[in-house]
């Protein structure tokens, strides 16, 4: 069972991280997302918008290691060693985003929460699992 519910967390973090790719990286200078990332304007959303999107890959890649672990682990059983390490690191290094993004200031204390809370639920769930 702790399997079953660490693969479930780790694959919404995964898919949350997509959302943020396309977020960063396909729609960045539509006003709803650049307003939702605290960009004042859509010039200030075209001057960073090659910044967002190398960003956005960033995400991405974190997901796609996130997605590959489940996948290992979800085929192989939860004695896989290559799934449970690339979850580890994949979960670990969004939360280690996460760590960095409310470092830089309180107003991103609520975005690193959302950033980190699954990816930290899941590091827990795969270590007990």
């Amino acid at each position: 069972m702790p399997g079953i519910l660490a693969l479930t967390v780790a694959a919404l973090a995964a898919l949350l991280h997509v959302l943020i790719f396309v977020m960063e990286s396909i729609r960045w200078t539509r006003p709803a997302v650049w307003r939702r990332f605290g960009v004042a304007s859509q010039d200030a959303a075209d001057i960073t918008r090659p910044m967002a999107y190398n960003q956005g890959f960033y995400n991405l890649f974190l997901a796609v290691g996130a997605l590959l672990g489940v996948v290992l682990w979800a085929v192989n059983g939860t004695g896989d060693v290559a799934g449970r390490t690339l979850l580890l690191f994949s979960l670990g290094s969004m939360l280690a985003a996460a760590f960095v993004l409310v470092t830089s200031g309180r107003k991103y204390v609520r975005p690193a929460a959302v950033q980190g809370t699954l990816p930290l639920l899941g590091v827990v769930l795969v270590l007990l699992a």
